[in-house]
């Protein structure tokens, strides 16, 4: 009977180790790659345009979406990028995303993406300002330092409800589309919300209890988060991520049933069989401001901001080879 018992716990204990090794992605050695800086005064330029001189930017707003739009197109042509829009139809309306390419044009693709437009009225700064601020700088960083291998940085529209989780995403339509041409996707990567920082005991929380006993407590991190499948992919991640600055980076891989997993653009090419993963501050589960009129320019932490560009333009060298 004991032996049957301690062989169980044994098991359970196994198992236990497993998960956390899957999950936590932990003793990941950082891999040392140059990572140029980034200005944080102009992510705060970029931030303060999107959230504020172009608020709100909903489809309620149709004038201001597609002035994001034009600012962020302006902005990807002036880093180098081949630019271009790639138009679709909803109820009537005619949205579009951004696209800039960098690197060769053959090859297993890179996605990069973040989404322009705001839920409903809010400013929206950190959702998701933020994450097309840092999509800019990274712009111009692979106009100065060209990739071995084919990126595409994408603007995405309508990821706010109602259309979010519908094919009517701007996310959506360009997995679909890479999808219809059998274009290879080494990875994608979902930058949703960079931007909000708090050292402060306690600032940040967890879908479920007790993991802050796996990563930590305050808001001080930036995450990766993916699917189990995605493992490798986010071990690659976080080894260039924690190279790149000093800026903690945690992963976790799980599954789309834990809480925020899956809102976000990544989403859309999990759908599609394409490996992605969401670099995020956590949201709703950090910033008390989460589609409330309080998420404005001001608030944020460009200093880190700056740190989870540096971290995803290693990745991109990562995967370029260098």
């Amino acid at each position: 009977m004991k032996t049957a018992f301690f062989a169980a716990m044994l098991v359970i204990a196994l198992a236990l180790l497993a998960l956390y090794w899957i999950t936590t992605q932990p003793l990941v050695r950082p891999i040392a790659l140059t990572a140029p800086s980034v200005s944080v005064e102009r992510l705060q330029a970029h931030v303060r345009m999107l959230s504020q001189t172009l608020h709100p930017r909903s489809i309620e707003n149709l004038a201001n979406l597609e002035a994001a739009a034009d600012y962020i197109s302006k902005e990807f042509t002036a880093s180098g990028g081949s630019v271009g829009d790639q138009w679709f139809e909803d109820q009537s309306e005619k949205f579009r995303n951004v696209i800039a390419r960098f690197g060769p044009d053959e090859g297993p693709l890179l996605v990069i993406g973040a989404h322009y437009d705001s839920f409903e009225a809010t400013p929206g700064a950190d959702d998701n300002a933020s994450g097309v601020a840092g999509l800019i700088e990274l712009a111009h960083l692979l106009g100065r330092h060209p990739p071995l291998r084919p990126v595409e940085l994408v603007a995405y529209t309508t990821e706010e409800p109602p259309h979010f989780r519908n094919e009517s995403m701007g996310s959506a339509q360009h997995a679909r589309s890479l999808r219809a041409v059998g274009r290879e996707v080494s990875l994608m990567l979902s930058l949703e919300m960079i931007g909000w920082f708090d050292d402060t005991p306690d600032s940040q929380a967890y879908p479920l209890p007790g993991m802050s006993l796996l990563y930590s407590d305050r808001g001080d991190f930036i995450a990766i988060i993916g699917r189990f499948g995605d493992w490798a992919q986010a071990r690659k991640a976080k080894a260039a991520m924690l190279g790149a600055s000093d800026l903690p980076a945690f992963s976790m891989n799980t599954s789309v049933l834990i809480p925020g997993v899956d809102l976000s653009d990544h989403r859309s090419y999990w759908n599609e069989g394409y490996p992605a993963l969401m670099i995020t501050d956590t949201a709703f589960y950090r910033n008390p401001h989460y589609h409330g009129a309080g998420d404005t320019y001001d608030k944020l932490d460009y200093r880190r901001m700056a740190q989870v560009v540096q971290g995803v333009f290693a990745v991109v060298q990562s995967y370029s080879g260098r």
